[in-house]
């Protein structure tokens, strides 16, 4: 058998905790996969999973040589990549997902120059910001914006989100321009609230070097960064969204930005993998490819100003110093 081929199957099942979700990744025949379970128990006489109608556990030798898998299976392809190098060409299935906006609005129009670098690539991209198991739905990688707490994940920063406090000219005009902080309980906002909570975001600004949280007045509230943005067009009051999605409005005169002085805090964006999981060549692929699409525009690309103003990517830089583990703790609006 190939021992190598099984191991990953075996990985897959247990990360997937399903051997017909670890079929549908691995793009096998669901029997193929239990086959070959199968035969690595035999080949190693031993049960590595304990299997029921409604659940399937690890015995202890089958977690120990888990660790085992995961460990040897990121080493043969890290070997692969410093021998073969550039002579490799990243190829196979990739799973990605991210924020509806910023996946229709940037990467997706970006992406011929990503097949013209990665042909043998097949991307399955995915958007939304509904809460996934990157393991047991096997996925490899996520673009999400906030600092990240998750420790079964690992993050990697490739860009900077920017926020902007918008409204339309027609709602300025009829309920006036504010010109601080406190005058925003005079107005009306359109709330946002989180998919994963249902909680109610507030509009942040920084003044004196400190985070300040607004909770406004609204009769609408949605889910939908485009949405969002749409409500701000239509007059329905002051919202707080991204500015790689305001900017064209705020060119064209169709929003007019406000309480410029203070702006919400810049929030990290950060390709998430599980830390278990090997780092394959087209996991790598993607992510030095959107750092760079990020970097190279001036909506999302760092500076020493911007950084000094920036959260921490993870729980873990905020207490160390240092970029850690990941997931989600803030929800932008995208």
């Amino acid at each position: 058998m190939d021992i190598v081929q099984a191991m990953k199957v075996f990985a897959r099942v247990v990360e997937t905790n399903s051997f017909t979700r670890a079929a549908e990744t691995l793009d096998m025949p669901r029997a193929r996969v239990t086959v070959t379970v199968q035969a690595l128990e035999a080949r190693l006489k031993t049960r590595l999973l304990q299997r029921t109608t409604r659940s399937l556990n690890l015995t202890p030798d089958g977690a120990a040589y888990y660790e085992r898998c995961v460990r040897v299976l990121a080493d043969i392809d890290d070997i692969e990549s410093s021998l073969l190098g550039k002579q490799r060409t990243p190829r196979g299935r990739l799973r990605v997902d991210m924020p509806g906006a910023l996946g229709r609005l940037v990467v997706m129009p970006a992406l011929g120059s990503f097949h013209e670098q990665y042909p043998e690539i097949d991307l399955v991209l995915g958007l939304g910001d509904k809460p996934l198991d990157l393991v047991q739905e096997g996925i490899d990688c996520v673009v999400r914006i906030g600092t990240l707490q998750d420790s079964s994940l690992v993050a990697r920063r490739i860009g900077i989100y920017q926020a902007v406090t918008v409204a339309s000219p027609a709602y300025l005009q009829e309920a006036g321009t504010p010109e601080t902080l406190a005058e925003l309980v005079n107005h009306r906002t359109v709330n946002y609230y989180w998919s994963r909570t249902g909680r109610i975001m507030p509009l942040t600004f920084e003044a004196n070097g400190e985070v300040v949280e607004v909770k406004m007045r609204g009769s609408i509230a949605v889910n939908d960064a485009e949405a969002y943005l749409g409500s701000a067009l239509n007059g329905f009051g002051i919202v707080q969204g991204a500015r790689f999605m305001a900017l064209p409005y705020l060119e064209s005169g169709a929003l007019v930005e406000i309480l410029a002085q203070w702006k919400p805090t810049p929030l990290p964006i950060s390709a998430v993998y599980p830390h278990n999981r090997h780092l394959s060549s087209s996991v790598r692929a993607f992510i030095d490819w959107i750092t760079g699409l990020l970097r190279d525009s001036p909506l999302f690309a760092s500076t020493p100003e911007v950084d000094a103003r920036c959260r921490p990517t993870s729980i873990d830089a905020q207490d160390a110093g240092a970029t850690g583990s990941a997931g989600d703790e803030a929800e932008p609006i995208v």
